[in-house]
């Protein structure tokens, strides 16, 4: 069975949310999976780490100087805020490019505070309001040492895709990957919930070089993988060390998790209807349903515990509540 996200409205059922989750271990075999394991579905952005691996295993990032704090933003689905803004114009800077070499679009902050200051400003947003600004500064990157010509980058025959689509080959041990189309332009892939699970468990080992970096960078700039209040941010931060996660559009969530009992797991998790308000409940309470959790680490994530909801008088109107088969 999955796992069953009830919304109500009063003490009545107003939706159900269904999410898929898959669990995989140091051995690579499943030890637990609600739903589908072989469920087929876009990875969208909780593909950013292994995108911006493929950077650093190509040397591009080393080419460019890049430090932790700037692999930290390749990985991310940042915010918009002003220190996302200011590290990914030092990479573009790096690189001796500008905001015309950016191939992924132009959309406000979602950081609302953020946007407001630049409406009240009268300043249009630009690429590095885009989200994924930062993982388009490491395609760059990667552009200019391959082909030192950022054009066409985003193109599925480009260097740069080529490049990245042999990590992910050799990486999730698939030849014939899908390939779709991202939100930013890049491509990005459709793998099973067990594909994505065993890519997060290999995120928390030390067999790819490439990937502890990532795994390091990530942890020691939590706030740049997204940003204030943001789940990613307060996980990453409250798990001190030894766990990573990243979400992407469509509600999907990969989470790499250190010294659970003396094992790696990996984890995927996907709400089937894209609802991204059953995520975070969801993810803290399967967590603490497998024990993978310890006490001081659940205080620390309390506030996604439970999710009450509230009308625009901010009275409690019903809640959110997520049922797991034991």
């Amino acid at each position: 069975m999955p796992i069953l996200c009830r919304v109500t409205r009063g003490d009545l059922t107003e939706s159900i949310h269904v999410i898929f989750a898959t669990v995989v271990d140091d051995s690579g075999h499943i030890v637990f999976s609600t739903g589908d394991p072989n469920y087929l579905t876009c990875i969208r952005s909780s593909l950013k780490p292994f995108q911006a691996a493929a950077s650093i295993r190509a040397g591009a990032v080393d080419a460019a100087g890049f430090n932790e704090k700037e692999i930290a933003l390749m990985c991310a689905s940042h915010l918009g805020e002003n220190r996302h803004i200011k590290i990914a114009q030092a990479m573009l800077d790096k690189l001796g490019f500008t905001l015309d070499d950016y191939e992924c679009g132009v959309h406000f902050p979602a950081d609302i505070s953020s946007r407001r200051d630049l409406i009240r400003s009268k300043t249009d947003p630009n690429p590095l309001h885009n989200n994924c600004s930062g993982k388009h500064a490491g395609m760059l990157a990667l552009a200019k040492h391959l082909v030192n010509n950022p054009k066409n980058y985003i193109q599925s025959e480009h260097e740069v895709q080529k490049t990245i689509f042999k990590a992910l080959q050799e990486y999730s041990g698939i030849k014939d990957i899908p390939m779709e189309t991202d939100g930013c332009s890049a491509p990005t892939a459709f793998f099973t919930m067990e594909t994505i699970a065993k890519l997060y468990q290999l995120l928390a080992t030390g067999e790819y070089p490439e990937l502890v970096r990532v795994f390091n960078a990530m942890n020691s700039y939590p706030y740049n993988v997204a940003g204030k209040g943001h789940f990613d941010t307060k996980f990453i931060t409250a798990l001190g060390g030894d766990a990573v996660t990243k979400g992407g559009g469509e509600s999907i969530q990969g989470i790499s998790l250190k010294n659970r009992d003396g094992k790696n797991l990996g984890i995927s998790l996907k709400v089937l209807d894209g609802n991204s308000r059953a995520m975070p409940i969801g993810a803290i309470t399967l967590l603490e349903h497998l024990d993978l959790l310890t006490k001081k680490e659940i205080s620390n994530l309390d506030e996604y515990r439970k999710r009450e909801r509230k009308n625009c008088r901010d009275n409690k109107i019903g809640q959110i509540e997520v049922y797991i088969e034991s």
